[in-house]
């Protein structure tokens, strides 16, 4: 396939103007918000606001229609190794797929271990839940405290907000990511090793993090109950069931994970085991129902009417053609205030890349910084900038007609502020005297909403796989790996080869170490040897 850049289809998107005036293309245009809205499943999708005209709408369609996204998509729904650089599937798509359906990943169908392990799930979490599964001393589990970092962490951190009104109030789950000590140890405050649970997901069990703050939890646990305690008080989610069985887990405790899912995309896997006791195997079972929902149409419907498609194709003509180094993501809801922090990951690690499939360098802008807060403490903080900085920043609203909450009109008072953002974002309050300057407001601000009647696990997994599938295709019309996140490796081995040389960092050289991060280091080193002194002198 010819580079983007190349062809004709992109030239003819580069070639062209936003619009001058949103005002302007909502005035002229009566039919502008019904043609530029989608329903999907529970959700209602609004990209009206964004700087575009049915030309430009028409020109990045034949651009997705020249990259044949929707073969490169079939092709990852078919288990294809679309994972180049690793030679690896892309199964994502598997992990929420109907029982008696196929899902082949290299030619092999892998839909029976998927719901087999499905059901481990559903019977382990049944039986914590019941109190029929018991720890070591016959007490039933109160907390699970699930260690993981990255995706293993995000994603079910993420999803147990999100679903509070469904959790059980027997029950209470704790996340664990940061290596630092302190997470660790504020998490398990006031905990009773007899009632605690601990859920260790590494898809290797070699993860730096992960291990660490597992072998301290065993620690801690075995300190109160002694050694034989771990069986009954560890599981592991994994697909190393050697390295599970030297931590000294029994692999009959662990759970599959398999190679051809990533990280960032195993929520629906037993990366959610913590989440599925939390709010009951039914509860998730519509989660993955809402996600292969939003998989099927992704994959079956055409152009302009396919949610995530139309949403990759704005994000690209937003940051790649207008030049907007990042995107807010502002979820009008209190429970879905992990949800930035979960994208982040999503598309940054997807699509922070500079080269090509093919090894060459991309001559143009690939994802934006992604970043936000919920509504409506985001007013009151970075809206400022939003409306009269001098970076023009896409915004992506989320919001919801209703909440668990009987109080309706303060449901109703946060919708309003939703709306009202958007609309002072796209149609401004100009001020044409230098007096009055300071409160002008330009407007053609873009934006897109997206709204579901209220927060179930259907509308969430609907959500989650509508944002996975605008990964993709903005990876496909770039050109890139979505799927690897050599970064991350590259920081991973510099951790190692720093944290091995703490003990002896006197020759900066022999450890090839930086002149830098070698004083850096040795400064460290001195100050956990100098504990008594203040650290105020």
């Amino acid at each position: 396939m010819n580079p983007l850049e190349t062809t004709q289809q992109w030239r003819d998107v580069v070639a062209l103007k936003p619009p001058a005036s949103l005002g302007e293309l909502f005035a002229t245009s009566p039919e502008r918000v019904q043609s530029m809205t989608l329903r999907v499943g529970g959700l209602l999708i609004d990209y009206s606001k964004q700087l575009l005209d049915p030309k430009i709408i028409e020109a990045l369609l034949n651009v997705a229609l020249e990259r044949d996204v929707a073969s490169a998509f079939r092709d990852m729904a078919d288990g294809q190794a679309i994972n180049s650089t690793e030679n690896r599937a892309v199964g994502h798509m598997a992990l929420r797929s109907p029982k008696g359906q196929r899902s082949l990943m290299n030619g092999i169908d892998v839909a029976p271990e998927v719901h087999a392990t499905l059901d481990r799930m559903a019977t382990l979490a049944t039986a914590v839940r019941s109190g029929d599964y018991v720890g070591a001393t016959g007490s039933r589990i109160r907390t699970i405290v699930n260690i993981g970092i990255g995706g293993s962490d995000l994603g079910p951190s993420m999803m147990y907000e999100a679903l509070r009104s469904l959790r059980s109030a027997e029950i209470s789950c704790r996340f664990v990511a940061n290596v630092d000590p302190a997470d660790l140890a504020a998490n398990l405050q006031g905990l009773e090793p007899a009632e605690t649970l601990f859920i260790v997901t590494s898809k290797t069990f070699t993860t730096q993090e992960t291990l660490s703050n597992a072998t301290a939890a065993r620690e801690w646990l075995v300190a109160a109950l002694g050694q034989t305690a771990v069986d009954k008080h560890f599981v592991a989610v994994s697909s190393n069931a050697q390295a599970v069985r030297e931590f000294g887990i029994d692999p009959r405790n662990m759970l599959a994970i398999w190679d051809w899912v990533g990280g960032r995309f195993s929520l629906p896997s037993a990366v959610g085991l913590a989440v599925m006791i939390a709010i009951g195997p039914e509860a998730f079972q519509e989660f993955l129902i809402g996600m292969h929902s939003m998989d099927a149409h992704a994959r079956d419907s055409v152009g302009a009417d396919n949610a995530p498609l139309m949403l990759a194709l704005i994000n690209i003509w937003n940051s790649t053609v207008l030049q907007s180094r990042s995107r807010v993501v502002m979820p009008y809801s209190f429970d879905l205030r992990r949800f930035p922090a979960y994208l982040q990951q999503l598309v940054m690690e997807s699509n922070g890349k500079t080269v090509r499939k093919d090894g060459s360098l991309v001559p143009y802008a690939t994802s934006p910084v992604v970043w936000g807060e919920p509504g409506t403490n985001a007013q009151h903080a970075f809206m400022q900038l939003l409306h009269q900085g001098t970076d023009v920043v896409p915004v992506d609203f989320i919001g919801f007609a209703r909440s668990d909450s009987s109080d309706k009109n303060r449901q109703g008072l946060l919708f309003a502020n939703m709306l009202a953002q958007s609309q002072a974002l796209a149609f401004g309050q100009p001020q044409d005297t230098q007096q009055e300057r300071h409160r002008n407001f330009s407007g053609n601000r873009p934006s897109t909403t997206i709204v579901a009647a209220e927060l179930t696990p259907r509308v969430l997994g609907e959500l989650i796989a509508l944002y996975e599938h605008v990964v993709f295709f903005e990876g496909a019309m770039w050109g890139i790996n979505s799927f690897d996140q050599w970064g991350v490796e590259l920081g991973k081995e510099f951790a190692t080869q720093i944290s091995q040389n703490i003990a002896d960092v006197d020759d900066a050289t022999r450890h090839n170490m930086d002149a830098s991060t070698h004083t850096l280091l040795q400064w460290f080193s001195e100050q956990q040897t100098n504990t008594s002194q203040s650290p105020l002198h």
